[in-house]
């Protein structure tokens, strides 16, 4: 007896769970994520009285059901009801479905690479040098200026300013060139079926990526390369991602984001709009803090706090700063001392394509430095 009807009870009734980002929270080869973000906080909680509402987000992205990612249930039988599942969900041919994970390895590297410990995280003052050199600026004033025409056309239909879109690149893939050397399919086919801790999110997934080669059939989900943890391309997105809110850059009627420049950068700045861009909003400001503040730490990095609000608290844009309707507080170990931050609407959303706030405010940097350096 068919299996189906059951699935399509199961998939109506699914938890969602949103991905942490562009890319996932667990580290990728060579990326930001390797050197010591800190543990993402709690989504946003919503609040009430005199706080600003959160800025608003898509829905969230589906995880597999736990018939596909329950460890009590034999392999065999998960694999199978993924099929079932991913037919179910995203009208994917079963047959075909069957073929490539039976073409599929476990990769035990990434097993054990995911498992490892966490180390310890690393404090401002050693994780900003990672982004913030002059390699990887020089990199990224190069990178502009041989794409600038391309750039600077999607941040103007978009408001999203081509030095974050170059940024994002430069903090992910060192502009293109560290993308990742893993089968997309071994990864995520190994995480959703030997990784119980996150199957629900990995299996989902590999799900989307089927998704999204029957949207993109030009791509061969055998040959994708990628991240151990399945992120692709060169703002290495995660399927999900790819197929959600990648976008045709260049109108030739498909989204290729592993080299396709055109289609990169609009998928990066749109990434940013879903996610609640403000055309020409501030980023962050530097914050003055009063002496007899106490400490302040917030529990997400949602910008719910009026600027009254803060002040109250002890802490004020420093002078010549820039002010928005709502912020929230960043404490970081710099390498003068304790540096303190308003993070407004801009950096929150540059939080979702990764939630650690140290590689949120290296992507700042890193396009300040880079337009600075492109000049006007």
């Amino acid at each position: 007896m068919s299996r189906r009807p059951f699935f399509r009870l199961a998939v109506a009734a699914l938890p969602f769970a949103l991905a942490a980002c562009a890319t996932p929270v667990n580290p990728s080869d060579g990326h930001a994520e390797d050197f010591g973000a800190v543990t993402p906080l709690p989504e946003p909680a919503r609040t009430e009285g005199a706080l600003l509402a959160p800025v608003p987000q898509p829905p969230e992205r589906p995880v597999a059901p736990s018939p596909v990612t329950d460890p009590a249930i034999p392999r065999a039988q998960r694999v199978e009801n993924f099929v079932n599942y991913t037919a179910a969900t995203y009208g994917a041919d079963p047959a075909h479905v069957r073929d490539v994970l039976a073409k599929a390895q476990v990769q035990q590297a990434i097993l054990t690479a995911i498992s490892r410990p966490a180390e310890a995280v690393r404090p401002w003052r050693d994780y900003r040098p990672i982004f913030i050199n002059d390699a990887r600026i020089n990199g990224g004033v190069a990178f502009y200026r041989e794409n600038r025409a391309a750039l600077d056309r999607v941040a103007a239909e978009t408001g999203v300013p081509a030095e974050y879109i170059v940024a994002i690149i430069g903090v992910e893939t060192s502009y293109g060139r560290i993308t990742g050397n893993w089968k997309v399919v071994d990864a995520l086919y190994t995480l959703a079926f030997d990784y119980a801790p996150r199957a629900p999110f990995f299996a989902g997934e590999l799900a989307q990526l089927f998704a999204l080669e029957k949207a993109e059939p030009q791509l061969d989900v055998l040959d994708l390369k990628g991240s151990y943890a399945g992120a692709m391309g060169m703002g290495q997105f995660m399927p999900s991602s790819y197929r959600l809110w990648a976008k045709d850059g260049d109108g030739d009627g498909r989204r290729d984001l592993l080299t396709h420049k055109p289609d990169v950068f609009a998928s990066i700045a749109n990434y940013f709009v879903v996610h609640g861009w403000q055309r020409g909003g501030p980023v962050v400001a530097r914050a003055q803090r009063d002496a007899s503040a106490a400490d302040f730490k917030p529990e997400n990095w949602d910008p719910v706090y009026p600027l009254a609000d803060l002040a109250r608290r002890g802490y004020t844009p420093a002078p010549g700063q820039p002010t928005g309707e709502g912020a929230t507080l960043l404490s970081l170990d710099g390498e003068a001392g304790m540096e303190y931050w308003l993070a407004y609407r801009n950096f929150y959303v540059i939080t979702r394509y990764n939630r650690s706030p140290m590689y949120s405010l290296s992507v700042h940097q890193l396009a300040q430095a880079i337009r600075a350096g492109v000049g006007p």
